[in-house]
């Protein structure tokens, strides 16, 4: 099979090579078919699913793909500052597992795309955005400030401008089940700053998707009385407000609500599905095993402008039941969003 690949060089492929962060680039197509998946392991579901996933993407053709959960760690050696956005290669294991990588992102139709990572340290977290190089944005940074070259903790996520819009790619900390730094806390200070992202940047309209990790209302989640009433080893938070399921706890579906309130969002799947979908109305399935299976919810998200409602011809998800058909793998599948293209008098009178 080698004769099929090129020789992968270190730093990267060359069919992959990506603007640097902040560089301007000139304009082009405007993308309008976009992509969110959580892969719980890029390198994972490239070894063990990636014929199937390929097929999808060959079948949706996508303009954009965004990934979270892509836990490849940032390159840099042991005890040095990491570079958060290439992936590690100074160790033979890591060298290898970048090559396979790399060759199936080399591959149709993938070599269509430029890729940009926010990595962390570790195989933790992490962020990917593919982008087909017909819709190359104009500017890509990875964090919340857009600082050139500064990314996100454990490279959460990837900001692109384009034209029209820009596009936010997250994968928010999950809120865990203590009142604790690296818990409660620190979902608290990530909704604030998203919060005050959303409402000082209306400069131009913003597309936000990624796992949001949160259930907005009871009809995202499968079983709410199961949910709400869930605990970790027995343990009950002092607050009522953060009593149940880390994504389904009160103060989590409040700050998202005023999140999308101020910042003047819409929430794409639920603007055109007003019913709850038992079959393939959820995003993440628990363990198909134990007291988690059959228990679902929809933590992935596009989330659009509310000028952007009339544009938005699709927004579906495609997994379905509770054996994790059409989630390639993960334990999140796929998102889909399709918008209808902009008038040609658009430059004139902006969406």
């Amino acid at each position: 099979m080698k004769r099929f690949f090129k020789t992968v060089e270190k730093d990267s492929d060359a069919s992959l090579k990506k603007p640097k962060p902040n560089e301007e680039i000139e304009e082009n197509k405007e993308p309008l078919k976009f992509l969110t998946w959580n892969a719980n392991s890029f390198l994972l579901r490239v070894k063990n699913n990636w014929n199937d996933f390929t097929k999808f993407i060959t079948t949706f053709d996508p303009d954009v793909i965004a990934i979270q959960e892509v836990r490849m760690p940032a390159a840099g050696s042991k005890g040095t500052p990491k570079n958060q956005g290439e992936l590690k290669d100074d160790t033979n294991p890591s060298r290898e597992e970048k090559k396979i990588l790399m060759r199936a992102l080399s591959s149709p139709p993938f070599g269509n795309y430029l890729v940009w990572w926010s990595l962390a340290d570790s195989k933790y977290a992490g962020t990917a955005l593919l982008v087909k190089k017909c819709c190359k944005p104009k500017r890509v940074v990875f964090n919340l400030d857009q600082i050139a070259s500064k990314h996100e903790p454990d490279g959460r996520v990837i900001l692109a401008e384009f034209e029209t819009f820009r596009l936010l790619n997250t994968y928010v900390p999950n809120n865990g089940w203590k009142e604790e730094a690296n818990s409660f806390q620190r979902r608290r200070k990530w909704d604030k700053r998203i919060l005050d992202f959303v409402t000082q940047n209306s400069d131009k309209p913003l597309i936000w998707c990624g796992d949001l990790n949160v259930s907005h209302e009871e009809i995202d989640v499968s079983h709410p009385e199961f949910f709400s009433s869930a605990k970790l080893n027995g343990y009950v938070a002092p607050n009522k407000e953060d009593w149940g399921q880390p994504g389904f706890t009160s103060s989590e579906r409040k700050r998202f609500g005023t999140i999308l309130r101020e910042g003047k969002l819409v929430d794409a799947y639920r603007f055109l599905h007003k019913d709850k979908d038992m079959e393939q109305g959820f995003s993440w399935s628990g363990n198909p095993v134990g007291k988690y299976r059959g228990k679902r919810m929809r933590i992935d998200y596009f989330i659009v402008p509310e000028e952007f409602k009339e544009k938005i011809v699709a927004c579906e998800m495609h997994g379905q039941g509770i054996e994790l058909q059409g989630f390639y793998g993960s334990d999140h599948c796929p998102v889909t969003l399709e918008l209808s293209p902009s008038s040609n008098s658009q430059k004139e009178d902006p969406v």
